[in-house]
């Protein structure tokens, strides 16, 4: 075990989304209903919660489990106190994003790769380009390699149209990036 942060709680509670975290009081109800803590013992909603208001911050920010919520929003029925757990898990990736883009923190977790190709895709075309966010998660993950074992599905579903090689664009993608725009300067 890392060193406690007292302060981490209130860093979460001043992200969008993480304000209701001191009304939990460890009723059990997230994880309960979490599809994927059903499946997925190691991820574990309340026990995110707990860690974080004692300020496991290292604990928090370098599990590798983390990832896995599908923001299903099960949790929000649940819960008596309005925490927002879905929304909080969202403020705790982006912390833990924050503190691995200054070697703070390690995310282990390929499922962080997915998330930033797929998000770039959306933020450069306004959709999602399907080909290109494939190949830079295969790419980030198992490197050429990896790359080159996928090329005869990657044939094959290109040749059925499944897939196209140039991305299309929208037509007011300009307005998708300001979203991400006004998104990236409220984290900061």
């Amino acid at each position: 075990m890392g060193e406690l942060d007292p302060g981490f709680k209130y860093e979460v509670m001043r992200e969008p989304g993480g304000e209701q975290l001191k009304m939990c009081f460890s009723c059990t109800g997230c994880t309960v209903s979490c599809p994927v803590s059903e499946i997925e013992p190691m991820y574990n909603p309340r026990r995110y919660i707990h860690q974080t208001l004692v300020g496991m911050r290292d604990e928090v920010l370098g599990d590798e489990h983390l990832w896995r919520c599908v923001q299903c929003h099960s949790c929000y029925e649940y819960c008596p106190q309005d925490v927002k757990v879905t929304e909080l898990i969202s403020v705790l990736r982006s912390l833990s994003e924050r503190e691995a883009k200054k070697g703070r923190v390690r995310i282990k977790n390929p499922l962080y790769l997915f998330e930033n190709a797929f998000a770039e895709s959306v933020r450069r075309h306004g959709r999602v380009h399907e080909s290109m966010v494939i190949a830079k998660h295969i790419w980030k993950t198992k490197g050429l390699k990896g790359l080159m074992e996928f090329m005869p599905l990657g044939k094959a579903m290109f040749f059925k149209g499944k897939i196209s090689l140039f991305a299309k664009s929208i037509s007011k993608r300009d307005q998708v990036q300001k979203i991400f725009e006004i998104v990236r300067e409220g984290e900061h």
